[in-house]
């Protein structure tokens, strides 16, 4: 991984992410859905969970990381969060999937930061070429408040500690 350049006080650096909007008819995976934008200036005055995986139905990305915040996503909205959402190297489609498989309707909203460009540009990538997997984005998660970051955790090697919902909620 690339050392970080960004830390806790800063301004989030702008991005814009490919996301597939859940609606009903995607619950029944018979529609794939329209990507659309999603800029991070439309969390100006919102408090934001950000938190990024290598990729969509990777064992500890789909078995540890994603489902503790959407059985916890009550208590993310008890603390004054507006928005969830997760990010990952993969396209817009497969990410919508996966969301659909996991089961996060409108609560956890994905986004996809193709070859880990945004990401990477934070410092926040990892090369897992040597799997086959290229470039993707690093296990982190952000505490965002009104474009303000108020908490960065990076995890220091394979599992979920820092950037893992427990850890989050903790520092909200």
């Amino acid at each position: 991984m690339a050392s970080l350049k960004i830390s806790v006080g800063d301004t989030l650096p702008k991005g814009t992410f490919g996301t597939v909007p859940f609606t009903e008819e995607l619950a029944d995976h018979s529609a794939c859905g329209i990507p659309t934008n999603l800029s991070t200036d439309s969390w100006k005055g919102k408090k934001v969970v950000l938190f990024s995986v290598p990729g969509a139905f990777t064992p500890t990305c789909h078995i540890n990381h994603l489902p503790p915040y959407l059985a916890q996503y009550n208590e993310f909205k008890a603390k004054g969060v507006d928005v969830i959402a997760v990010i990952a190297a993969n396209d817009p489609f497969v990410l919508s999937g996966w969301g659909r498989v996991e089961g996060l309707t409108d609560k956890i909203i994905t986004l996809s930061d193709p070859n880990a460009a945004w990401s990477g540009g934070l410092g926040l990538s990892v090369d897992l070429s040597e799997r086959g997997f290229g470039i993707r984005t690093a296990r982190y998660a952000m505490i965002i408040d009104d474009l303000v970051i108020k908490y960065i955790g990076v995890e220091p090697g394979p599992g979920v500690t820092v950037s893992g919902a427990d850890a989050v909620l903790a520092k909200l």
